[in-house]
């Protein structure tokens, strides 16, 4: 119990020091576009559908899929629910959410925005070129870190959301990767929807999946 009233407090130092020190000027309007990209994981959405869409990509598409499905059942279905925790402005009377920002209707804990974003982005990194590591880290951080600025999460609402979201992440690269390996091999020697499947991820000839036979190249002079 000690425990717990300890990181309460410290959860009420850091949102008011934020409020008191950092709030103001060009942070406020760049805090609240972030975090309204993080809104029902939008910006991780989109992410996934663009990734779905090119040959290359759609591994990590599928994958941050899963990552996102499970992030909604896990943590906005069944943990907030149980745990139902208060939302820190109506227990801290110091603290006042960001202007124009709107009050939450669920539980504080864990943080959606936050378990959503690491939980695709983990999903995403083993599937994608090293380059986009560092974007991808930064606006699941910038994202994680709104939720604080503007008063609407406890920093602990913080990590309950990055350690969920790490671990659907890790998940569901086992799982997409089971998936994809099993379906894939049985799509060569299938009809059907199994073989779309398999043309979908690249390991059959879309024409065969359709049925026909590619042209043969005509032998050279």
């Amino acid at each position: 119990m000690l425990g717990f009233l300890g990181i309460v407090e410290m959860d009420k130092d850091i949102l008011l020091y934020i409020q008191d020190h950092w709030r103001g000027g060009f942070f406020d309007g760049f805090f609240s576009l972030i975090t309204h990209l993080g809104d029902v994981g939008i910006f991780w959405m989109v992410l996934t559908a663009i990734l779905l869409c090119f040959k290359k990509t759609r591994k990590a598409g599928f994958i941050s899929a899963i990552a996102l499905v499970g992030s909604v059942l896990l943590n906005n279905v069944i943990l907030k629910n149980l745990i139902g925790r208060e939302r820190p402005y109506n227990v801290f009377d110091e603290l006042h959410l960001l202007k124009g920002i709107k009050e939450a209707s669920d539980a504080s804990f864990p943080s959606g925005h936050t378990a959503a974003s690491f939980a695709s982005c983990v999903a995403i990194l083993p599937n994608v070129k090293k380059r986009w590591w560092a974007p991808l880290i930064l606006m699941a951080v910038l994202i994680s870190f709104s939720r604080i600025y503007i008063g609407i999460h406890y920093p602990s609402d913080i990590v309950g959301g990055f350690v969920s979201g790490v671990i659907l992440g890790i998940s569901a690269n086992f799982i997409g990767n089971y998936i994809i390996n099993k379906l894939t091999a049985k799509a060569h020697d299938s009809e059907g929807p199994l073989r779309f499947f398999g043309a979908f991820f690249g390991d059959v000839n879309p024409a065969e999946a359709a049925g026909t036979e590619a042209p043969a190249e005509e032998p050279k002079q």
